[in-house]
């Protein structure tokens, strides 16, 4: 039975009857006792995200009752404001774009970047479920994928890596699927430039634009589809955008609730087994289980400074703000055994006022270095963004990377965007004000504004240039893998990674180690449920997506590492609760 429309929320939860009518199930109490039973479902989902919407559409279509709690005003979580890269090898979007994959390959490829840290039974149904997964999320939503051709997995020289990658991502969307729900999307991190629609594989040539003729191209077409769209009367959606409302549509087509502002308050106990959740206004019993999909912790100060290493904070992250690890803690009541706590989805971050930006091409075209507080270069600037933060903290104690500085001239910014600043167009004010940029006519006199030796930074570029012609980085081999020429421009020769620093004024952007979220969560088997320090089951509970520790490990194997586990794991954890009733 569906839900009636006509039910807000507030009606929902108003004493305890609406929500068991939302359910179509006989209601079990009264919301005005404490504790009391509101409503009874089979299976009840924590997180309105990627992982938690599909396990719910799974939950629903295998014909279990389901309903979706989320914390937070909107639904979409951090999948909503990501750039939606989804990496699940040997999918039936690749097959038919022509890539050539096995699972063998694949075991070989995960294998080798997750290392013996992640239980060789995980990996497995990881990779076994992802397919099948993707292609029950086509046949119950409206969603569509498209492969980012040539986006490299992140170590493609590893056994089993692919140059030209394994990452898809959601294709365009018409958001008046959603009807009124749509303006309960949570926003994306970065607005999409307006009349355009944009993909997140456009992004590497929009930065180009001004350079490159396919860049031009891509940015016409990308007006042209914006063009389209409005003409067409649609409100189009891509990337998490797409992503989130896409789930969310097949949840209304599959008539579960999806109660906002309903955040968890804590897990339900009965007899060792996991048997509800409560929220403000009661209990919400699950007959079957509990799966929690409720996010990282990334915005919970507490947790970040007891788990991870310092400097760290919440002002860094890009992840979703009502991701304060109420799950998690929850689970941890529970009995649930914690793992990767000290980890996250790392990336190089600049703390531009308001928010930080999570910086992807701008470190990795050519014409920019980063440099430690020494004024010396400390990393490849173009390798994976995660390994980047894991360079800056392991060094931090002794040779201090945080801060660091990601240094570029005058030629950098005439030829390529950065962030949402078009070429030759000056740099925010605020940006300089807020001491995130910092800009000087020579390079000394930006080493003195930055505050690193101004003559070793001198020659640090100095050096830096003479590799750049030569085309060969032999202090951090930048450019010597597939991955580290995505974000460049292939008319930069030797080498399209590197370039000479020569036109004045210098610029040097503020690096700090932010993320997309943490990584470190409940553990938990190959069936998604979570277990205890001894390896023992929780009966009832069952964790997805960030809240669960990834099963990417400490690594990253290619764009869309946190999404495709988050579904994939969601969509095991619904059916195993169907499978063992």
């Amino acid at each position: 039975m569906k839900p009636d429309p006509r039910l807000s929320r507030r009606q929902v939860l108003r004493g305890g009857a609406g929500l068991a009518l939302a359910s179509g199930l006989p209601f079990a109490g009264t919301a005005s006792a404490a504790g009391a039973v509101i409503g009874e479902y089979d299976v009840v989902v924590v997180g309105a995200g990627a992982a938690g919407m599909t396990a719910a559409l799974t939950a629903a279509k295998r014909g279990l009752s389901c309903v979706v709690l989320e914390k937070a005003a909107k639904f979409g979580g951090s999948a909503a404001r990501s750039g939606a890269g989804i990496w699940i090898p040997c999918n039936s979007v690749l097959a038919a774009a022509g890539v050539r994959d096995t699972p063998e390959q694949a075991a070989r490829y995960l294998a080798a970047v997750v290392g013996p840290s992640i239980p060789v039974s995980r990996q497995r149904a990881f990779l076994a479920n992802g397919p099948a997964m993707l292609s029950f999320v086509m046949a119950n939503s409206p969603l569509r994928f498209r492969w980012m051709e040539g986006y490299s997995d992140y170590y493609p020289e590893l056994p089993g890596g692919m140059p030209d990658g394994r990452s898809i991502e959601p294709d365009q969307l018409d958001g008046n699927v959603l009807g009124a729900e749509l303006a309960n999307l949570n926003p994306a991190y970065l607005a999409t430039p307006a009349g355009m629609v944009v993909f997140s594989a456009d992004y590497k040539w929009l930065a180009l634009a001004a350079v490159n003729p396919k860049g031009a191209a891509v940015a016409a077409a990308c007006l042209a589809r914006g063009t389209a769209a409005a003409l067409a009367g649609q409100k189009p959606l891509t990337m998490g955008q797409s992503l989130a409302a896409g789930l969310r549509a097949g949840l209304q087509r599959a008539g579960v609730p999806v109660l906002l502002n309903t955040p968890l308050t804590d897990l339900v106990i009965e007899n060792g087994k996991v048997t509800g959740v409560t929220v403000a206004a009661g209990v919400v019993k699950a007959r079957r289980g509990v799966i929690v999909g409720s996010g990282g912790f990334e915005h919970n100060a507490a947790m970040r400074a007891e788990y991870q290493r310092q400097p760290i904070g919440t002002q860094w992250t890009v992840g979703a703000r009502s991701n304060t690890g109420d799950g998690i803690l929850a689970g941890k009541r529970a009995g649930a055994a914690l793992d990767l706590m000290d980890d996250a989805w790392w990336g190089p971050a600049i703390p531009l006022p308001g928010e930080p930006y999570f910086c992807l091409a701008e470190r990795t075209l050519p014409g920019g270095l980063m440099v430690d507080s020494a004024g010396k270069r400390f990393v490849n600037e173009a390798a994976p963004y995660s390994d980047v933060v894991h360079t800056m903290y392991d060094r931090n104690p002794t040779s201090p990377t945080i801060p660091a500085w990601l240094v570029v001239d005058q030629h950098y910014r005439n030829r390529y965007l950065f962030r949402d600043v078009a070429p030759l167009l000056p740099l925010p004010d605020e940006w300089y004000s807020s001491g995130a940029v910092k800009k000087a006519w020579s390079v000394e006199a930006l080493g003195t504004a930055i505050g690193v030796p101004p003559q070793a930074l001198r020659a640090t570029v100095n050096r830096f240039n003479g590799q750049a012609l030569s085309g060969v980085d032999s202090d951090f081999r930048r450019g010597a893998s597939a991955y580290d020429h995505y974000y460049t421009d292939p008319y930069v020769l030797p080498n399209s990674c590197l370039a000479a620093l020569w036109e004045p004024p210098f610029y040097a952007f503020k690096i700090v180690p932010g993320d997309l979220g943490t990584k470190g969560g409940m553990r938990t088997d190959a069936r998604a449920r979570v277990l205890r320090a001894d390896g023992s089951v929780i009966p009832g509970l069952y964790a997805a997506g960030n809240a669960s520790a990834a099963v990417m490990g400490s690594s990253y194997a290619g764009a869309g590492s946190t999404i495709g586990p988050a579904m994939t794991f969601g969509y095991v954890a619904a059916n195993d609760l169907a499978d063992h009733p």
